[in-house]
């Protein structure tokens, strides 16, 4: 997200090298990330764990905000608030389910995800919300030639994330749910009521089994938000991601996460250094708030979220340009580039916003900002 890391936002420190078809992997699932790290948790684990999990909550909880596991350091996968992390596990030891809000680049997903792959070593039960999503991605739906050839039967009937959670009884995950339609939310009524999935074509219903529940996550800012009904809403505990605190906590954030992806991608670059990680993180920062870290000067604020993940995303793009169109190490120039397609989103409002920026708080900032004022202002004329 969040601390994306802690609310805050992400933080995963460096995984360990994957082997195999698993290094093939864009982006290889947490339970494959981090293998070493929960096959020792459970080992070491001692205290009591709910019907269907693989751990305790005590050592979920290890396993997300770090610590030890016998000999074996845990590292942390969320940065931030440990209390917010124990009350989605605890919710999840209940029969409610958990919706994890916030803004964007709070780490909503990357927390889902590891909640999932801690508790049942499998965060792929996934249904990602948008305005296509139907309900039948939530219950189920049916392979159409056997459906005609044969008729309902159980082979014909394709299950659903939601529906293979159930049966299992393990985490499904629901991404973005308020992007779906209010009456595709609603279908998930019902399931999280009476626990029960019915299937009136083949005359029957599967109830849930003991360990299921469902992990959801809601943005509050981006356009194209369905508000929750209320009684949606009755369904779940709902846990505020909050975004990054302070400074230096998503610098924190930031760097590791930038030398995370450095490496899984093979970006043909150094990590950029601590000082051009402040820089952006103060950028987005100030733009975000609308005022200057000191709180003497307010600004106007561009159109889109500049979250933590997008300052990621930025400082990304700027190794894969300093590794393959530069020196290999990244510059203001390759930053400039990402910060411009960042911040400027509406072509006639931000690019205004941008400039003024430039010119009245970066562009008075002294040698340090000089390279990135002026790269920026290059790239914003």
């Amino acid at each position: 997200m969040a601390k994306k890391k802690g609310d805050d936002a992400p933080t995963a420190a460096a995984a360990p090298g994957l082997t195999g078809a698993a290094a093939q992997m864009l982006r290889a699932p947490a339970e494959t990330l981090y293998s070493e790290e929960l096959e020792q948790l459970v080992k070491t684990d001692t205290h009591p764990k709910p019907p269907g999990w693989r751990m305790s909550p005590r050592a979920v909880a290890t396993y997300i905000c770090g610590g030890k596991a016998g000999s074996l350091t845990i590292t942390p996968k969320y940065i931030g608030h440990r209390r917010l992390v124990e009350i989605a596990v605890s919710t999840l030891v209940t029969d409610r389910a958990l919706l994890l809000i916030g803004e964007p680049g709070t780490a909503k997903s990357w927390l889902s995800e590891h909640l999932a792959a801690a508790v049942n070593g499998d965060s792929t039960k996934v249904v990602q919300g948008t305005a296509g999503t139907t309900e039948e991605q939530i219950r189920y739906t049916w392979n159409y030639a056997m459906l005609i050839a044969r008729g309902p039967s159980p082979e014909a009937l394709i299950k659903s994330p939601v529906f293979r959670a159930m049966e299992s009884g393990t985490l499904a995950r629901f991404e973005e749910i308020t992007r779906c339609a209010a009456e595709v939310q609603d279908a998930l009524i019902s399931l999280l009521s009476e626990k029960r999935l019915a299937v009136p074509e083949l005359a029957t219903e599967v109830p849930a089994s003991k360990g299921f529940s469902v992990i959801a996550t809601a943005n509050t800012r981006d356009r194209g938000v369905n508000d929750m009904s209320a009684a949606l809403k009755r369904r779940f505990n709902t846990v505020v991601l909050p975004s990054p605190a302070t400074l230096e906590t998503e610098v924190e954030i930031v760097r590791k996460r930038v030398s995370e992806l450095g490496t899984h991608l093979e970006l043909k670059a150094a990590p950029p250094s601590e000082d051009a990680a402040t820089q952006v993180v103060t950028i987005f920062r100030e733009l975000r708030n609308g005022q200057t870290l000191d709180g003497k000067a307010k600004l106007k604020t561009p159109t889109g979220v500049l979250s933590t993940a997008e300052a990621i995303s930025v400082l990304t793009n700027g190794m894969a340009l300093a590794g393959h169109f530069g020196t290999g190490e990244v510059s203001a120039l390759d930053l400039a580039a990402g910060l411009q397609g960042a911040v400027v989103k509406d072509e006639e409002k931000d690019k205004v916003v941008w400039g003024e920026y430039l010119a009245n708080v970066l562009k008075k900032r002294g040698a340090d900002w000089r390279p990135l004022f002026t790269a920026c202002s290059e790239a914003n004329s």
